[in-house]
């Protein structure tokens, strides 16, 4: 059942370049990140600097700026201004979005504070629906669909993602489980094999616990599915295939809200995916679940739903 490690990460050009620098962040050196900010937060002015003037606003070297380029996959920094300004073209509403998406400040009032997060929220599922690669989308579909089980590793506030889609998956009839705990998680890992599924939830896709298991499942054969927000990471590296998200973080750890919200909107397009080929037996088993528990509702009555 293992297939081919993907490095597609989405169609060419698809992904903004400030949703990719975002995800290469830990990656890069500290002088690339400073260029990377630059991009990030100041993508329209970005696109009218002169290579000289975007180092000395990183405050690095034009040679630093040439290495992040060619990170982002660019041949050099003429291409990627071109790519910053056609995307700056395409969003005329650039200049009011970034100060909305700015940093949260313990002066903001509560009314500012409010739209900041609904702002990072919404913009953390849009960012990701726009890079989310539709090839490995449909790979992963594939692999849950013949998986004899699926497990899923998460910890934190990924273990919320996890369970999520354990739930989801297991109300259409497919074996699924979702462990937050270490060593359930192992213990579960050692009982893979090629006919399963390994699928590891982690936003920075360097959390210990979930790499641990993760490791495990893929020494036993199953192949191995990662959502993380950085393409670049631990478990990125270890995985079969992989899906990403594009959140950011930000002050008081709103982004942490938007990184499941981002989460699990890809693992609704998962289970979506996965509901779709099995149509028949999923409708039939959503029926009957909903049969199951029709009658807990308060107000319910017998035959009225």
């Amino acid at each position: 059942m293992r297939a081919k490690k993907s490095a597609a990460r989405g169609e060419a050009g698809r992904t903004p370049a400030t949703v990719k620098a975002r995800g290469l962040l830990p990656s890069l050196s500290p002088a690339e990140q400073r260029v990377a900010r630059v991009v990030i937060d100041q993508a329209g002015a970005a696109a009218r600097l002169t290579i000289t003037e975007l180092a000395a606003r990183a405050g690095t070297s034009e040679t630093t700026v040439i290495r992040f380029c060619r990170a982002m996959g660019f041949a050099g920094y003429p291409a990627m201004r071109l790519t910053l300004a056609a995307e700056a073209g395409r969003s005329p509403d650039d200049a009011p979005a970034e100060e909305i998406g700015g940093d949260i400040s313990p002066d903001d009032e509560l009314g500012e504070v409010v739209k900041k997060i609904a702002f990072a929220d919404a913009r953390a599922v849009e960012d990701t629906a726009v890079q989310l690669d539709l090839a490995v989308l449909r790979r992963v579909v594939d692999a849950v669909v013949e998986a004899r089980r699926v497990d899923i590793y998460g910890v934190g506030a990924s273990a919320f993602v996890a369970q999520d889609f354990q739930q989801k998956l297991h109300r259409i009839g497919r074996v699924a489980y979702a462990w937050s705990d270490l060593h359930l998680a192992l213990t579960s890992a050692a009982l893979l094999d090629r006919r399963d599924v390994a699928f590891g939830v982690s936003h920075t896709g360097s959390t210990m616990d979930t790499l641990e298991a993760f490791g495990q499942a893929r020494r036993r054969g199953a192949l191995t599915v990662a959502l993380t927000n950085f393409p670049k990471s631990p478990i990125a590296a270890a995985a079969d295939l992989v899906l990403t998200t594009a959140a950011r973080e930000t002050t008081f750890r709103s982004g942490a809200t938007a990184s499941r919200l981002a989460q699990l909107m890809v693992v609704d397009c998962v289970f979506v995916g996965v509901a779709q080929r099995t149509y028949p037996e999923t409708r039939a088993a959503l029926e009957a679940t909903y049969e199951a528990v029709r009658g807990r509702r308060v107000g319910r009555t017998q035959g009225r739903r």
